[in-house]
């Protein structure tokens, strides 16, 4: 492989000051599109004539379009078969006739759906909760994909995708989960592909997931309102853990020590609420959505 050009002070300076300006560039033309001053078709024309605008990313060029961001971004990218990682310069003319054509199209326009995370210590009634607003379909419920084994009243498809651990390492690996994560000796994660086209639809999407899932949203969604889930005193989630029957002592004494850490993290989320009944925690939920 070829060796870089050797640059001389003076040189390196040049090309410093040259970046600089295109990033200057590049910005303030995306501070045109989010304010409405240039459509995308004419920063397509502009790219045409200017190198600082062929080298901006396409992803940040419609993340910066009022109503768009990233989640809408991204899926709009892989319906248009455009990397993730492709420059305007990258385009090829079948995705630049595209590009035009959506964004003459007032379909983008849709209000993008909220993004709901429900969380809580194993145990608490998330299961329930995410059960009752699926039913009432205010909230669209994404199903989580899980390498552990059902229990006897849960279904394949509805209360989780019950699939291998080769399964499951598979799609991490192939950047199929919006999050995922360790829990209790089995993995659990959430598909990406259904979140998002729910979201772009503009339906209000819940997740029922584990606390390090909730972070891995928010780090990468700041806008998801992360909502946790408290029993009303220790006691009764005791109570709760020790009623499910599916677990042998040393799992239950397991479990209810990992809830004692998983209830000092509700400071990190947006929301508290306290499941002292079912049907007043749906009703606020449901209440978030107005």
């Amino acid at each position: 492989m070829a060796l870089p050009p050797l640059l001389s002070p003076t040189q390196r300076a040049e090309a410093l000051e040259k970046a600089g300006r295109s990033r200057k560039r590049r910005t303030e033309i995306k501070a045109q599109v989010k304010s409405g001053d240039i459509s995308i078709d004419g920063v397509l024309d502009l790219a045409l004539k200017d190198e600082a605008i062929r080298k901006m990313r396409v992803r940040e060029l419609l993340e910066s379009v009022s109503g768009v961001g990233k989640v809408r971004a991204l899926a709009l990218m892989e319906r248009l078969k455009i990397s993730p990682t492709r420059r305007i310069a990258g385009l090829g003319r079948h995705q630049i006739k595209e590009l035009r054509s959506e964004f003459m199209n007032p379909s983008h326009a849709i209000p993008l759906g909220r993004l709901f995370v429900l969380s809580g210590p194993g145990g608490v009634g998330k299961s329930t909760i995410a059960a009752r607003l699926r039913a009432l379909d205010v909230f669209w419920v994404s199903v989580s994909a899980t390498t552990r084994f059902p229990r006897s009243n849960e279904r394949d498809g509805i209360d989780y995708f019950f699939i291998s651990e080769e399964e499951f390492l598979r799609r991490v690996k192939d950047g199929q989960f919006l999050e995922w994560a360790d829990f209790a000796g089995n993995k659990y994660g959430t598909p990406r592909a259904a979140v998002e086209e729910a979201l772009v639809a503009g339906r209000n999407v819940l997740l029922e997931i584990e606390i390090d899932g909730a972070r891995q949203v928010k780090s990468h969604l700041p806008q998801a309102l992360l909502i946790f889930l408290e029993p009303p005193t220790w006691e009764e989630l005791v109570s709760r853990l020790e009623a499910r029957g599916t677990d042998d002592p040393l799992r239950r004494a397991e479990r209810l020590q990992l809830a004692q850490e998983e209830l000092a993290a509700a400071s990190y989320f947006d929301l508290v609420i306290i499941n002292d009944r079912v049907e007043r925690v749906v009703e606020q939920l449901i209440g978030l959505t107005s």
